[in-house]
């Protein structure tokens, strides 16, 4: 039996689910696949200007990003991703069982092929690793990074001496505990877990039809991935100015100034790192805030 503190530890990592119901203001762009590495990403485009690269978390939907793109569309040329696998993206065989890895090669690929200069990159909770991982793995690629509610190693949330080797088991045991759940089961725990991921009620439903929608390998793949891969090693190879955007409610049960120690701590060794705490907010900062989150982007954008 999977114990109470790999519950929370996966109720964590499903944090990542989301989606809005609402449509994009004006309407996207498809790109087709040209190339075989982009069969795991798909993407939409809207407006012209400078390239901005939307990247969303867990099982998430790229309309989680519909509010912050129909704002920056007038100057920008937004590029929305969906992860194969995930909400209304098909997955494709993943034999090895990576899927966070790849997407970063996958994005670079994208990013070369439609001939973008440093475009600007955000990702949100995984998405936010995956943006990582082009910083890293790809320094010449990307112009600036900002990263919304996500840690170089997911599982410090739980273990703070957590490391690749220690976290296996529990990932394993994770891993395999989604893939047993019935389709009733997995439903109800999304359920349950959403209360504690999005503060705002209205959008609950959306974050769980978003999550039921997308494959269950993949999900369980990704969410093992997720928490085995601790980035902290490469962040020093990041050229990209970084900017930390995280949440903080009072409900979390902890000082708002242990969760910055945490985000500082983790991000100890990039080069060059912000950090922006927006409060009264879930996981879903552009969902529970999103006057304060697009604000922080535009910013971010304009300086």
């Amino acid at each position: 039996m999977i114990n109470n503190n790999i519950r929370a530890m996966i109720g964590g990592a499903l944090l990542m689910l989301s989606a809005l119901a609402t449509a994009f203001a004006a309407q996207p762009e498809s790109m087709p696949v040209e190339h075989p590495n982009l069969k795991r990403i798909s993407v939409q485009t809207e407006g012209s200007g400078t390239d901005v690269i939307l990247i969303p978390g867990l099982a998430s939907s790229r309309e989680v990003w519909s509010e912050l793109a129909s704002r920056l569309q007038s100057s920008h040329h937004v590029h929305l991703i969906e992860l194969a696998g995930f909400a209304s993206t098909p997955a494709i065989s993943n034999p090895d069982g990576k899927i966070i890895a790849p997407t970063a090669d996958a994005i670079a690929e994208y990013i070369h092929t439609q001939h973008m200069k440093t475009p600007v990159i955000i990702g949100h909770s995984l998405g936010g690793e995956v943006a990582l991982m082009l910083g890293a793995r790809h320094p010449d690629e990307v112009g600036r990074l900002m990263i919304v509610d996500a840690l170089p190693f997911y599982t410090l949330m739980i273990d703070p001496a957590a490391t690749s080797k220690t976290a296996s088991q529990q990932a394993g045991a994770s891993r395999d505990w989604i893939l047993a759940q019935s389709p009733e089961q997995f439903a109800a725990f999304q359920k349950t877990s959403i209360t504690r991921l999005a503060k705002t009620e209205a959008v609950r439903p959306a974050l769980v039809a978003a999550g039921i929608s997308s494959d269950r390998k993949t999900i369980a793949d990704a969410v093992y991935e997720l928490m085995i891969t601790d980035l902290r090693p490469e962040l020093g190879l990041i050229k990209a100015p970084i900017e930390v955007v995280y949440a903080y409610d009072t409900l979390f049960g902890v000082p708002a100034s242990g969760v910055e120690a945490m985000y500082r701590q983790a991000y100890a060794l990039a080069r060059d790192i912000h950090f922006t705490r927006i409060d009264d907010s879930f996981h879903f900062v552009m969902l529970d805030q999103p006057e304060r989150f697009n604000s922080a982007v535009e910013s971010f954008l304009n300086d």
